[in-house]
């Protein structure tokens, strides 16, 4: 797929800080690929409504997945949405509370999202949802038909999908950095911890080597 050097269209285009704008598809999808959690916003006749869940990409669409009762996705199903994934990477402590900031990555997908209904697809995306969490899909039982079909999921293209990215120093006025003032970065991080046994697990207590491995890892 092409790197695009200006944004795909007029609504992703970074205005206010648009220095930290970045449109190269493969920045894009590594930082949504480094992320677990999509915040995720539509329109409902009650107002806007916006919820976190867990999401997965291919190339080409970002997919979303609830209950088949989840009042959010039922009501993005057909219309616009807009999904955003933002990773924090260090608080920017500057000479001055005006000029703290934040090390950040982010990304804004629009789009006009669908409901997956052919089975085989469906099944598709949520294995691709569940294994960008952490790759399970093969490790536990097999999905019934009852909980496929009180699963929904919605595909939201990528063709729509912009991100912006801060990192670095405080940005300070050149009076205030002659004075007494600290200035720096507090490094942000997401470290995953060791897996243990559920209380109720009769299984072999041992977590698989994939969970295992993960322990230490940093998202």
């Amino acid at each position: 797929m092409a790197e695009p050097a200006t944004a795909p269209s007029a609504r992703t285009t970074v205005r206010r800080g648009a220095n930290r704008a970045v449109y190269e598809d493969a920045r894009v999808r590594e930082i949504l690929d480094a992320g677990m959690i999509a915040h995720v916003g539509v329109q409902t006749p009650d107002g806007p409504l916006v919820l976190p869940m867990a999401y997965g990409r291919d190339d080409e669409t970002l997919y979303l997945h609830g209950a088949a009762a989840n009042h959010l996705l039922g009501t993005g199903d057909g219309h616009e949405i807009c999904a955003t994934v933002t990773h924090v990477d260090g608080l920017v402590m500057a000479r001055t509370p005006f000029h703290n900031s934040m090390n950040y990555r982010s990304v804004v997908v629009r789009g006009h999202a669908t409901k997956i209904e052919e089975k085989a697809a469906k099944l598709r995306a949520l294995k691709i949802i569940t294994d960008h969490v952490v790759e399970n899909w093969d490790l536990g039982r097999e999905v019934s038909d009852i909980d496929e079909k009180k699963t929904l999921v919605l595909e939201l293209p990528l063709a729509e999908a912009s991100a912006k990215v801060r990192a670095g120093d405080p940005i300070d006025e050149e009076d205030d950095m002659k004075g007494p003032w600290w200035a720096g970065v507090i490094p942000v991080e997401i470290r995953i911890g060791a897996a243990y046994p559920a209380a109720d697990l009769t299984a072999d207590p041992t977590p698989p080597n994939a969970y295992r491995a993960l322990d230490g890892t940093v998202r």
